[in-house]
């Protein structure tokens, strides 16, 4: 049996990215079961999978590529004029007010500036799923820092806060907004709450693998629980680790109920269409984001040290600022990465779209091939795109 079968298809001049991803199997063996698809000008040039029990439309987890969607649906608000990015949360949500939170803005909270990330010990995942019951949780709880002068990833509970907004804000949760103006009209495989007419496509995600020593070296250098990473990443004491992280959309009732941070389910198709139909027109629809939209929610927020992550993640607003993480990208290009591997990018001055997903977990959170990847892409799009 070949592990390392490639299929799909790809435009011309895009032969390069099947090569690049055909090494990559090769050299895991074509264990990843992954996908990568593509847009360039609202045409899709790249879909191809590879590993057994993957296929083009094959679903799985994509952790935090689901703060992608989330951050869209906060992008069509702002542009309905329902939600005001520099009102303090409190406004929509007055409960939030308490604990010294009374002047933290949507737009802290959007660019983890809030300092609110987490609680001591933890959520559960059947707490996590409860999104409700994450916000009320957090609405009691003090800044972890001053509000405004530092940015630390909330990777678990940033959707949570943000549904609470658009909650009152509108009377529809996140999750209802995305599949009403997003997710139906374009029919992307993209969900924030997976039917269960749908399950017999989902591929689980599988842990990492790794040698004793490899293992050993993450556990010394894995954060307290009760320390801001730790909160930030939910590790805390009640069950919740580096494994769990990776296999939470495994559980089927994280599936079902699509939580905003990192529940969401897709194939890279799904993902690259999404962003493809942020920056231009898609199914002769216009770009869901207007020019005004797209230049508020690319630009630069957060920079320097991320006081969870440790390095010098950098956001725009709600989304990866991808110009300053690949700089073969342009600065406005933005998007989301997911703990197991997974990926989504919109450069809108170049026109590109990027999903990318994978079964594997990748060890220690870092899939490099994503990097690899987008660069091909990127490269043989060009500045302007192939002609149609």
């Amino acid at each position: 049996m070949n592990t390392t079968r490639i299929e799909g298809t790809v435009a011309p001049g895009f032969e390069f990215v099947r090569d690049e991803f055909a090494a990559f199997a090769q050299e895991t063996d074509g264990q990843t079961g992954s996908q990568l698809a593509a847009y360039d000008r609202g045409r899709l040039v790249v879909d191809l999978w590879t590993g057994d029990g993957t296929e083009g439309d094959t679903l799985t987890g994509v952790h935090s590529v689901t703060k992608g969607a989330t951050s869209l649906v906060m992008a069509l608000l702002v542009q309905d004029g329902l939600i005001d990015l520099d009102l303090p949360v409190a406004r929509y949500w007055p409960e939030f007010g308490q604990a010294g939170k009374a002047a933290i803005t949507v737009r802290e909270v959007m660019t983890h500036h809030s300092g609110v990330i987490g609680i001591p010990g933890g959520f559960t995942v059947e707490e996590l799923v409860d999104e409700r019951l994450v916000a009320d949780r957090l609405a009691a709880e003090a800044p972890l820092w001053r509000p405004g002068t530092a940015h630390g990833y909330a990777a678990f509970t940033v959707g949570a806060l943000l549904n609470a907004v658009v909650s009152r804000a509108t009377g529809q949760t996140v999750q209802e907004v995305y599949s009403e103006r997003v997710r139906e009209p374009y029919g992307l495989d993209f969900h924030l709450g997976l039917p269960e007419a749908l399950e017999p496509r989902y591929r689980p995600i599988r842990p990492w693998t790794a040698t004793p020593e490899q293992e050993a070296a993450f556990a010394a250098h894995s954060p307290n629980p009760d320390g801001i990473a730790g909160m930030g990443y939910n590790l805390g004491r009640r069950g919740f680790t580096p494994q769990t992280v990776m296999t939470f959309p495994n559980a089927r009732n994280v599936r079902a109920a699509g939580p905003a941070s990192a529940g969401g389910v897709a194939s890279a198709r799904g993902i690259a269409k999404l962003y493809a139909a942020m920056i231009g027109e898609i199914d002769g629809r216009a770009p869901l984001l207007t020019s005004e939209t797209l230049a508020e929610f690319t630009s630069v927020h957060a920079t320097g040290t991320n006081l969870v992550t440790g390095d010098g993640s950098p956001f725009a607003l709600g989304f990866e600022a991808k110009g300053l993480i690949h700089p073969f990208l342009s600065a406005r290009a933005f998007g989301h990465t997911g703990s197991a591997g997974s990926d989504g990018i919109a450069d809108p001055l170049h026109g590109i779209a990027i999903g990318y997903t994978r079964s594997l977990a990748a060890f220690a959170f870092d899939a490099p091939e994503r990097a690899r990847f987008a660069a091909a892409i990127a490269s043989a799009a060009g500045p302007e795109g192939k002609e149609s």
